[in-house]
């Protein structure tokens, strides 16, 4: 196990980002980013779970889904695909919203750049997550994103080794 998050945060420019390498080839780290059925094994800290409700991989599409606490409660996110170069990068805009995908107004938006590198011992993944607002950035880390994505990216390395 690799367990290498790197987290960098530029509170001046609104951005943070996440680096994670992988001992598998970037062809299969990619298909566990872009497949509803996969991405439901692993986007999730636990012990909460992810549950997709509909995905769309494309320019344009929409990925909807909950995370689902212990006790069965579920916060609704909706990713929605901007720009896709197969297999290697993508970008989109998440926030969170009800479960119809009704943007919740008073929540960030948050813009990522998802890329995916070949190493010589498999992958990297590099993350680069931009905000309209400094205080947008400082909400998203206030509700503790770095550790539940470092757990996430951890629950994905297990499912690579499986």
């Amino acid at each position: 196990m690799i367990n290498n998050t790197v987290f960098s945060k530029d509170l001046a420019n609104r951005k943070l980002d996440v680096t994670r390498e992988f001992n598998a080839p970037a062809s299969k780290v990619w298909t566990a980013w872009t497949e509803s059925s996969i991405l439901d094994k692993w986007w999730a800290p636990k012990p909460w779970r992810a549950e997709t409700k509909t995905m769309d991989f494309s320019e344009g599409g929409l990925w909807l889904y909950c995370m689902v606490g212990p006790e069965g409660e579920e916060h609704w996110s909706r990713v929605d695909f901007k720009a896709i170069n197969p297999g290697q990068s993508f970008k989109a805009v998440t926030t969170f919203c009800d479960e119809n995908g009704k943007v919740d107004t008073s929540a960030p938006l948050m813009y990522w750049f998802v890329q995916f590198k070949e190493t010589a011992t498999g992958s990297k993944v590099e993350v680069a997550i931009t905000f309209d607002k400094e205080a947008d950035m400082e909400k998203i880390i206030a509700m503790g994103f770095e550790g539940g994505f470092t757990m996430g990216l951890r629950n994905l390395e297990e499912l690579l080794e499986a």
